[in-house]
């Protein structure tokens, strides 16, 4: 095992050690309002690490990753409000309409390139918010979704304002998909996604369909959003309109570009950073909270190579050598 390898396998478990603590030692130090707060978190990791499979892994900037974690969000809503869905009938609606969606969408979107696919996630993210917004029969608006409850998590983990149910469920979660977007990125697949992004033209010379690896890779990506969204819906019991629009995309690039752009643990200390540095800032002054998070990006990107995790991982390597 190479010493960059050991270092990142002492940070995850050091990691885990922490995240499986969480609902003993947080309301003990502090107060039990912040276990529902860290399953926020982790949502918002999973969210972070679909765009970063796009971004990191791919080399597409994607601004309409919204559109998907939204799809989850109303397709477990309207699942269990409008059709009666079960708990997870309900979830995996939620999942396939987001990765329904990212297949016809994905069709126009993976044949174009740097500054038109970008722009084009964004036309299909405003055409669906739009839709959202005026057929309010259906996502009720500006109201968003309400009414809906779970049922107790395998009919035993009744959901709490404490957090720990919620909690335990995004944190299962978590954990599967992060072990599963890890074979991706480093099997064959993930190898050649990353031969796209740095000479996609020389990948097609060697016989790789790069359109098809694109359009899997665009679906899986927004299947993870879709978990992620469905999750949200679960844990919040409310959907509201904000999801589809262009500040949760926002929201997920900068704990990417934070965390550290292609690495695929980087969203897990990304997006703690940003989320609480975000919440003291707008408490700070809710107006002008955005120059703190700027201020912050520049400073990362102008100083830490790989992000905070690329730091982490230094940090860590020069103590071994001290």
């Amino acid at each position: 095992m190479t010493s960059a390898g050991a270092i990142e396998r002492v940070l995850l478990l050091a990691l885990a050690t922490f995240l499986l603590s969480v609902p003993w030692s947080i309301p003990a130090l502090v107060n039990s309002f912040w276990v529902s707060v860290i399953a926020e978190i982790l949502i918002w990791s999973l969210f972070a690490a679909s765009v970063n499979l796009l971004f990191g892994y791919v080399g597409l900037l994607s601004f309409g990753q919204a559109l998907y974690f939204g799809f989850g969000m109303y397709g477990v809503a309207v699942g269990i409000s409008d059709l009666g869905l079960s708990f997870w009938p309900a979830f995996g609606l939620g999942v396939a309409a987001a990765m329904a969606m990212a297949l016809v969408t994905g069709i126009f979107a993976v044949r174009l390139t740097w500054h038109y696919f970008a722009i084009i996630t964004v036309v299909f993210s405003l055409i669906f918010y739009f839709l959202a917004l005026t057929n309010k029969w259906l996502t009720g608006g500006d109201d968003g979704l309400t009414g809906f409850s779970m049922s107790p998590l395998f009919g035993a983990f009744r959901w709490s304002v404490f957090g720990d149910t919620k909690y335990f469920y995004a944190l299962g979660w978590l954990f599967v998909l992060f072990h599963v977007l890890k074979r991706v990125v480093a099997s064959p697949f993930g190898v050649a996604l990353q031969g796209i992004r740095e000479n996609s033209l020389r990948m097609r010379l060697v016989g790789t369909s790069t359109v098809r690896h694109l359009a899997i890779a665009y679906s899986l990506s927004a299947g993870v959003a879709g978990v992620a969204g469905a999750l949200s819906a679960q844990t919040n019991a409310f959907v509201g309109l904000g999801v589809l629009g262009l500040d949760t995309t926002i929201d997920g690039l900068v704990i990417v570009v934070l965390g550290g752009i292609g690495t695929l643990y980087g969203a897990l200390i990304g997006a703690p950073v940003y989320m609480v540095v975000k919440h003291f800032a707008q408490q700070w002054n809710p107006f002008y909270w955005m120059f703190v998070i700027g201020a912050l990006l520049i400073v990362v990107v102008r100083f830490s190579r790989g992000g905070l995790l690329g730091t982490a991982q230094a940090g860590f390597a020069w103590l071994v050598r001290r």
